[in-house]
């Protein structure tokens, strides 16, 4: 199935404004505005391409031990990678990398934990996140805390998701290029189903200070595994 690439606009606003009659701060908003409920569509637009299209290429199950390589031309969104595992296999625990993640990145994540498909949710973002984007920043920190995890904030420029399902002794790590955001650019990302891997990523993070003192009570999250060989056969 191919998907036509989606751009965001941010050309000439067709509603009629008295620019020289306008403050710079009602000017800005008003660019912002316009800016933000396009983008909003096509980020809609995206997220049901990406998933398609991931259903598509994927088992609904991945064995442990196999490696899944992708490379995409901006036509699947990052988070749909989770959402195709956890539409199958529900998390007891998800930690993710990223230097930025957009407010509508939030929003999915919060549904998902309301659903019961994350159980906690570890959040490792870049230096700059807490003032250039404060607001969700804040989201952020107010889902993630009520998982009973944290936001690490430290000098990041690193993408990971490492996750696992305790029942099923299931874990996994995805190493991509691509932070949680839309973007119309080439992206690598390569899915491990893989306890080793999942561990290797996790101890890095839990050993993380975070520049952020928000979080100082925080405890990393402890695995319960089982033998692989428990776990079920994918389909």
């Amino acid at each position: 199935m191919d998907f036509e690439p989606y751009e965001i606009d941010t050309g000439p606003i067709e509603e009629t404004v008295a620019f020289h009659d306008a403050d710079e701060e009602s000017l800005r908003q008003s660019v912002n505005h316009a800016r933000a409920v396009k983008a909003r569509h096509l980020i809609t637009l995206r997220r049901a391409s990406s998933d398609q299209e991931l259903s598509r290429l994927f088992p609904d199950f991945f064995d442990i031990g196999d490696s899944w390589h992708i490379i995409s031309g901006g036509d699947i969104d990052s988070l749909s990678y989770i959402a195709h595992i956890v539409d199958h296999e529900p998390l007891d625990y998800l930690l993710f990398s990223s230097w930025y993640l957009a407010a509508d990145g939030v929003e999915r994540l919060k549904h998902w934990i309301a659903e019961g498909k994350i159980g906690r949710l570890d959040a490792y973002v870049g230096e700059i996140f807490p003032n250039q984007y404060s607001d969700v920043f804040q989201m952020l920190s107010e889902v993630v805390r009520a998982s009973g995890c944290r936001v690490c904030v430290f000098r990041n420029h690193s993408k990971v998701f490492a996750g696992c399902n305790d029942r099923f002794a299931f874990a996994f790590a995805i190493e991509s290029s691509a932070n949680i955001n839309t973007n119309v650019r080439a992206e690598q990302t390569a899915i491990h189903p893989s306890c080793e891997l999942f561990h290797f990523y996790k101890d890095y993070f839990d050993a993380l200070t975070s520049v952020q003192p928000d979080f100082d009570r925080w405890t990393p999250y402890e695995t319960r595994p089982r033998p692989e060989a428990d776990r079920p056969q994918a389909h």
